[in-house]
């Protein structure tokens, strides 16, 4: 599912922010969104790191506030394909669910995520336009209309396996997926990549895209200036 719109205030992306709650509440604290606002978690919002249950909780509440649109990552894949049983419960733990799980209490079961977290995570999006930015978790077909795209592409395939060209529409793209280890947004100016590796010790980023001004917060809060 998808949309195209105009957003009157900001328009800002968030990279992948895999269960860590701390970085993410010091991000909104520092942008302040309002409702004018667009806020754009790019998926991965779950598993890896220590709190998935705060970080949807947060994203819930951010619907007070401003318009939050999620996107759909692999890891949102996989809850509901395991949700689905159609694979073992086991994948998903070994692929940072347990974490994800944890969050909630013992037992891991799946059973132990509340409906609302559900429907949440239900109403995530494969991408998402405006006039000027194409929004993905992972990666694109650049020929390919985004309505025409497929779900592989747009959730899973890797930039070091495939690094597109520009988009026909002219767009500028902007993804997670791909971390970036050494903490810094990878820019090629068609295509700009904010997955700074929060959970494993790097950053998480926020994008305004349009003015280009750039929030990071580490996993435990602490925030740094970027150029």
């Amino acid at each position: 599912m998808a949309s195209s719109t105009r957003s009157a205030g900001r328009v800002i992306a968030i990279g992948d922010i895999h269960g860590c709650s701390v970085a993410l509440a010091t991000l909104v604290q520092a942008i302040k969104p309002t409702s004018d606002d667009m806020v754009i978690p790019l998926g991965d919002i779950i598993d890896y790191g220590p709190d998935s249950r705060g970080v949807l909780a947060m994203l819930r509440s951010l619907r007070v506030h401003t318009q939050p649109t999620i996107l759909t990552g692999n890891h949102e894949e996989m809850l509901f394909e395991a949700l689905a049983e159609s694979y073992p419960l086991e994948y998903f733990l070994g692929v940072g669910g347990d974490a994800t799980l944890d969050s909630y209490g013992p037992g891991r079961s799946l059973d132990l995520i509340p409906d609302e977290h559900y429907e949440l995570l239900g109403r995530c999006r494969d991408y998402y336009e405006t006039d000027t930015h194409i929004f993905v978790h992972a990666n694109d077909f650049p020929d390919v209309p985004m309505a025409e795209q497929h779900v592989g592409m747009l959730c899973w395939e890797s930039l070091r396996d495939m690094t597109p060209g520009p988009h026909e529409s002219g767009k500028t793209v902007i993804v997670g997926h791909t971390s970036q280890k050494r903490g810094a947004i990878l820019d090629l100016g068609h295509l700009r990549c904010i997955d700074t590796y929060c959970h494993g010790g790097g950053w998480l980023s926020a994008l305004d895209v349009m003015t280009g001004e750039v929030w990071q917060a580490v996993r435990e809060g602490n925030t740094r200036a970027v150029p």
